[in-house]
């Protein structure tokens, strides 16, 4: 295996060790023993966990508002993918639950347009669909093919990167425009013969996989940077490192050019269907002329919660961009932080987009928390919310009475949750942790997988189910499975920090 597979093993399995098997498990209460000891303070636990930097929290009672607990509540860190539960109560607040995204296509003149409507999960099967409806309309209406093809993404701002603090190859890290394919990514494998390595570049879907024309890239003898990219006009122009390949491979790749890139996929599955298009051409005025083909979104509550489950930066800034009508992601980002203050939630935090990728954005805990009891309680929001099972050390799901649905928020030296947390016999906690490296978070922004990162964030979740631990047995008269156990310092290597009952992912 290639030190580049490696590095991307690793990242899959801790993205997948965050997702749990079911969105909406049922966990059944259980009676608190008698004669139950007290579970260690929040201090001790903080203490033992060892994280350095800061660490912060607010418990309210889900119901009332009150605060039951707090450390720091209005300090302001970085929110991480937290922020995505403002987006998805902004998103839903201006659309409506049962919005849907419309990609369309239009005759116009002698020209054929392909125009975006913003759909973040718009992905090549769809798009087959369109080219599948179009081909038919044409032939249907007896018209020569067109002359030209042209492709809008203007319905929403062109955003070149999320985050020019992170990589340039990193697949969270896309263009945005208001035309998107596949979150806007191409897949890129490789082998190597005796001639060298052939590589791929791949529109992949469930079903059909056509080559990205408009994507190029080749290997270059060195052992870094792992990729470059340049513009090249009409195409995208990447290079990989031969050092890091190995035999075979494959990773996602962002897309840099969307319009471009879906053109290019439309025109060679319209061609399938006997459709011949000219060269995709972008255009930036909003085209006007009769539809012959629509694609329609899932509703919006359901984009919601994937986002929420799978964390997508891509779905969330698209929503929370369609949502505000923003010229760009500032102003897109201000208003939405507008919103929220005139939903009665207050405090010194700023938001620079709708992700949490931008290190600018900053909350508090007290922020977040009065976010589930206020817009939260509303809206619906622990319908959007995942479930997060308690884990022991060995990252086994525990049976435990706590209930815990909440939205998880990393990056490096960052790992936070805010949400809701209940035993199912006292009161509904809303809840939210903050816990930060700043200085270790700064130096490692933008790489994949800083020194020391995984030990820090599994002793850190660690921490946090403690702290709900702690909190569900002072104010919602929990039961714990076992006696307390001892929680030894962290040392510095991998290990896992150890709470009451073990550790979540």
């Amino acid at each position: 295996m290639t030190t580049l597979n490696r590095r991307n093993l690793l990242l899959g399995l801790l993205a997948a060790s965050a997702m749990p098997a079911a969105l909406r498990a049922d966990v059944r209460p259980s009676p608190r023993p008698s004669g139950q000891r007290a579970v260690a303070s929040a201090g001790d636990l903080i203490t033992r966990a060892a994280l350095g930097g800061e660490v912060a929290f607010a418990v309210l009672d889900a119901q009332t508002g009150q605060m039951l607990a707090s450390r720091h509540p209005d300090l302001a860190l970085p929110p991480a993918s937290t922020l995505k539960t403002v987006t998805a109560l902004y998103a839903q607040a201006m659309f409506g639950d049962g919005h849907r995204f419309a990609t369309r296509v239009l005759r116009m003149g002698d020209a054929l347009v392909l125009a975006g409507g913003s759909d973040p999960e718009l992905d090549t099967d769809g798009l087959a669909t369109l080219a599948r409806q179009a081909a038919a309309a044409e032939a249907a209406a007896g018209r020569t093919p067109p002359a030209r093809f042209l492709v809008w993404g203007g319905a929403l701002p062109h955003v070149a990167r999320l985050s020019d603090r992170q990589a340039v190859h990193l697949p969270y890290n896309p263009t945005i425009s208001g035309m998107i394919l596949n979150y806007n990514r191409v897949h890129l494998s490789w082998s190597r013969g005796d001639s060298g390595y052939r590589m791929s570049l791949e529109a992949r879907g469930s079903r059909q996989s056509p080559r990205a024309y408009t994507v190029a890239i080749s290997a270059v003898n060195r052992s870094a940077p792992l990729f470059t990219y340049e513009d090249g006009g009409q195409r995208e122009d990447w290079t990989i490192a031969q050092g890091a390949m190995g035999r075979a491979g494959s990773r996602w790749l962002p897309v840099r050019k969307p319009e471009l890139y879906a053109g290019d996929v439309f025109q060679t599955l319209c061609r399938a269907e006997g459709l011949v298009l000219p060269n995709p051409q972008i255009t930036d005025e909003r085209p006007n002329g009769d539809e012959i083909a629509r694609h329609e979104s899932r509703p919006l509550r359901e984009i919601l919660i994937g986002m929420m489950e799978y964390s997508n930066n891509l779905t969330a800034e698209v929503v929370g961009l369609a949502a505000s009508g923003a010229a760009d992601l500032p102003s897109s980002a201000a208003r939405m932080g507008e919103w929220l203050r005139g939903q009665g939630v207050g405090g010194d935090y700023h938001f620079a987009d709708h992700s949490g990728l931008r290190p600018e954005s900053r909350v508090t805990a007290r922020m977040m928390a009065e976010l589930g009891v206020q817009p939260g309680q509303r809206q619906g929001l622990i319908g959007l919310m995942r479930h997060i099972p308690l884990r022991d050390a060995q990252r086994n799901e525990i049976d435990s009475p706590i209930r815990i649905d909440a939205k998880t928020g990393t990056l490096n030296f960052v790992s936070n949750l805010a949400g809701y947390a209940s035993d199912g016999t006292g009161r509904p906690l809303a809840f939210a942790v903050l816990t930060v490296d700043e200085a270790r978070r700064a130096v490692s922004e933008g790489q994949e997988l800083p020194e020391g990162a995984v030990a820090w964030n599994r002793r850190a979740k660690a921490l946090q189910q403690a702290l709900i631990e702690s909190w569900t047995a002072e104010h919602g008269a929990v039961a714990v499975a076992a006696e307390p156990q001892p929680v030894p310092p962290a040392p510095a290597g991998p290990v896992v920090f150890q709470p009451i009952s073990g550790t979540y992912r």
